[in-house]
């Protein structure tokens, strides 16, 4: 059963082109958000990452993730999901950086970039909050 209460599941949709503030915790200790493309598959937050970067140092060694989603219509409404990143894999990872380019830009074509290894990530929300 999802945590997501019913009446927020539209900020999670396909057809909304929201944008994710994921916070992550860095090994010094300090924080680090940066917003991210995302989508739901109705039991966890799916995000794409290139290895080697900050977001997937920090969720590849297992971190706890939260992010916030804000409806772009009403900034008072929002979502904010913690939890801990249940699946990690490359396979199908352009694919789905493909798939999160037709949600956000209309169309698949990410660019390949030379030597990127694209990752995905799945992240169980295991802590909601929804406001407004």
């Amino acid at each position: 059963m999802s945590l997501i209460p019913e009446g927020y599941l539209d900020l999670l949709s396909r057809e909304k082109k929201i944008f994710a503030a994921v916070a992550l915790t860095l090994t010094d200790g300090t924080p680090q958000v940066t917003p991210i493309w995302f989508d739901w598959d109705g039991t966890h937050i799916i995000l794409n990452t290139a290895r080697g970067r900050v977001k997937d140092k920090v969720m590849h060694r297992g971190g706890k993730v939260a992010l916030l989603i804000v409806d772009p219509t009403n900034p008072y409404r929002y979502l904010q999901i913690r939890g801990s990143v249940a699946e990690e894999t490359e396979a199908g990872a352009f694919d789905v950086i493909c798939d999160l380019q037709l949600k956000y830009r209309g169309n698949r074509d990410y660019p390949k970039r030379p030597g990127e290894v694209r990752v995905t990530y799945q992240v169980l929300p295991q802590h909601v909050q929804a406001r407004g």
